[in-house]
């Protein structure tokens, strides 16, 4: 005889539901994602990526009809890729579309046990290459700087200050899913600092400054920890002091300043290309 396969959850039809009222509450509130240790994830290829990373699936809410059967077999039968015991949430499309960040989602929607990440955690190369950023602020920002990280590839993204959290919805999509396939780590910005000089790691120092070199004149081939401030207000002037040298990205417009994550691509791939 075959063994009765377990039955699936009854699908959640009304927006009222308590558990869709929660999960709302942690797309909202960072506070309550860290009380409970929880992180949403959405897409079929973030969570793919989150996984692959060794992140635990707490909770999956799917809707079959934006997820089409090869999706829905794979997320619902015990696999590689989301093995049991997790809780699995069926969902309506009327309900999905309500907790859908994107305009063309795909339908998975994921609860991960956030893990505890710190500098002490890093395996980092001989040479490493490190992009530092002091005080990011916007959630679209620091994602497209993971995908920066992702492509070039940096070996790691250090966050000092934050004032988003690193594991907002919008950071998640915005970096596609980088924020798993990139070692990340937020400390206050002291700790990275001294963290970057005992390693023997070298600290260049992106600013608006008359002694900086042009980045294309400076030598990125050794360890190298790229630090970046925001748009607004750079780097402070503590942290541009701690450094060992200051870069700039030379402006032949009439503007004087790049966005942080286009800077971050600038002077990531210039340091890739010195390195061969």
């Amino acid at each position: 005889m075959y063994a009765a396969r377990p039955a699936q959850p009854d699908r959640i039809t009304s927006l009222h539901n308590p558990r869709i009222k929660e999960v709302l509450r942690l797309q909202d509130k960072s506070a309550e994602r860290r009380r409970q240790g929880l992180t949403l994830v959405e897409g079929y290829r973030e969570l793919a990526n989150a996984r692959q990373a060794g992140w635990q699936l707490a909770t999956l809410l799917l809707c079959a009809e934006l997820a089409g059967d090869e999706i829905t077999q794979e997320l619902t039968a015990p696999t590689h890729l989301v093995p049991r015991p997790y809780e699995l949430l069926p969902v309506s499309p009327t309900v999905f579309a309500k907790l859908a960040v994107r305009e063309r989602s795909d339908g998975v929607l994921a609860l991960l046990r956030t893990p505890s990440r710190t500098l002490a955690d890093l395996n980092l190369p001989a040479n490493p290459l490190i992009i530092v950023l002091e005080a990011v602020e916007k959630p679209g920002n620091l994602g497209a700087i993971l995908r920066t990280a992702d492509a070039a590839p940096a070996h790691a993204v250090l966050v000092g200050d934050p004032r988003t959290d690193l594991y907002n919805p919008n950071v998640i999509r915005a970096s596609l899913g980088g924020i798993f396939t990139v070692p990340t780590v937020a400390a206050p910005m002291p700790e990275i600092l001294a963290f970057l000089k005992e390693k023997g790691i070298r600290t260049f120092a992106a600013a608006l400054a008359d002694e900086a070199k042009s980045y294309t004149a400076t030598s990125f081939s050794g360890p190298t920890a790229l630090v970046l401030g925001t748009e607004a207000d750079g780097l402070t002037p503590a942290t541009r002091q701690a450094c060992d040298e200051t870069v700039i990205i030379p402006m032949r417009g009439v503007l004087d300043s790049l966005n942080v994550s286009v800077a971050a691509a600038v002077l990531t791939f210039e340091a890739v290309r010195q390195r061969g």
